[in-house]
């Protein structure tokens, strides 16, 4: 198993390069299944769940290659409609094969999803969706089985934003006969950026980034040649770091209007950070300020991003409340934050964090892929070695970390 070595209190200097959204990537490499040929997306992180799609794809039939930043996805022939455990059950995002697969092949038998542990995220949204579509559902031995003959046009609100589900019925109703309206739909970057996808191939889609989504069914749809979105949760993640260690870096390949939310509460904590023509330049403070936080879907503040400002409060001049909206089970980061000095009490969904002068390093061991992030922070910060285990999560959504950390003046390596 490989850990990260950190020697924390040194500024990190520099230019960073953001890679491509894991988040993007993985509906986009699933909506190639909506149509027959060769489909090919370009920066694509190399991540774990890039790879685990792959295989997952591979097993329908489907060609898969994967080579520099570039995904080709050879679709004529799909051979299987079924996604077992063994690949599922590591990845949640897996879910997203479903509504492809029975808006083109008229069946899907999917296992239930898995990932991180930090809360039940169920599918009872998508599968809603599909129902009122027309297709039958039957959930036996942990699977879902799913067919229709061909989906048709319905009006789907959501009782609460999803973005899966949004990305899910959104291929499903590209294919469907009639008009879709995905109503109170995630509006996040990563949504917008799969209708592009779908855009291109042939479907008729409005609203996309809005609460409202209109769908129009189209007969079939043409393969695709696309570049998906930064990953604007690695942004934020260097953005964090910057502050944290007192930095000043310069974060490239990034699009500054999908940050807003993270730039504001980051300014509040004393980080400086503009928008240059060539990327976001931050510079963080000699002590930070205490803000508080909750997340909420997109626009609002990221829970992907909520471990990280944490982290930061935890050495803030004052106490910050930090509140965990979405998932309920998103804490698991503050025991190996504590290990390191932080004084943190969670009541219910309410984190109260009180800032210490500084972190000390300690072992700690990461329990999901943004609790991973946050102590590879707090490890920049801390005074003396900080050694994170089981970095495996990590590397589900960081591509390789401490490459990227390392020219701006971190002290990190990874061993086994």
């Amino acid at each position: 198993m490989e850990k990260l070595v950190i020697e924390g209190g040194v500024p990190l200097r520099g230019e960073v390069n953001i890679g491509g959204a894991k988040n993007a990537a993985l509906p986009v490499m699933t909506a190639s299944i909506l149509s027959p040929g060769e489909n090919i997306v370009s920066n694509v992180p190399n991540l774990k769940d890039i790879a685990t799609m792959g295989k997952l794809l591979a097993r329908l039939g489907i060609g898969f290659q994967f080579s520099g930043d570039k995904v080709t996805l050879k679709t004529d022939n799909i051979t299987s409609v079924e996604a077992p455990y063994d690949l599922v059950r590591t990845m949640r995002a897996s879910v997203l094969i479903l509504c492809p697969l029975v808006a083109r092949m008229g069946e899907a038998k999917v296992s239930l999803p898995g990932g991180c542990a930090i809360g039940a995220r169920p599918i009872n949204l998508h599968l809603m969706g599909l129902e009122k579509m027309g297709a039958e559902i039957h959930l036996t031995e942990g699977y879902v089985h799913v067919k229709a003959r061909r989906l048709k046009g319905a009006s789907i609100y959501f009782d609460i934003p999803t973005v899966t589900g949004t990305e899910n019925l959104m291929m499903a109703a590209s294919l469907a006969d009639g008009v879709t309206m995905l109503e109170n739909a995630a509006m996040e970057p990563e949504v917008v950026d799969l209708a592009n996808v779908l855009i291109k191939m042939g479907a008729e889609i409005q609203g996309a980034g809005t609460s409202v989504i209109r769908i129009n069914g189209v007969e079939n749809l043409k393969p695709f040649n696309y570049r998906i979105i930064p990953d604007r949760i690695e942004a934020g993640t260097f953005l964090a770091a910057a502050g944290i260690t007192g930095g000043d870096i310069k974060i490239k390949n990034c699009n500054f209007s999908h940050l807003d939310a993270m730039v504001i509460k980051l300014k509040e904590a004393g980080l400086i950070i503009n928008q240059e023509s060539d990327g976001v330049r931050v510079k963080g403070p000699e002590r930070l300020k205490p803000v508080d936080v909750k997340t909420m879907p997109y626009p609002g503040f990221p829970t992907d991003m909520q471990a990280q400002f944490m982290t930061l409060m935890s050495i803030a001049d004052g106490t910050s409340l930090i509140t965990e909206s979405i998932f309920e089970n998103r804490f698991m980061h503050v025991a190996e934050l504590k290990r390191m000095g932080a004084n943190i009490k969670i009541q219910g969904a309410t984190a109260t964090v009180r800032g210490i002068p500084s972190l000390t390093g300690a072992p700690v061991m990461a329990t999901d892929l943004r609790a991973s992030a946050s102590l590879v922070i707090a490890g920049l910060a801390a005074k003396g070695t900080t050694v994170v285990d089981r970095v495996y999560h990590l590397d589900r959504g960081y591509e390789q970390i401490e490459e990227k950390l390392k020219p701006l003046g971190a002290k990190i390596k990874r061993i086994r």
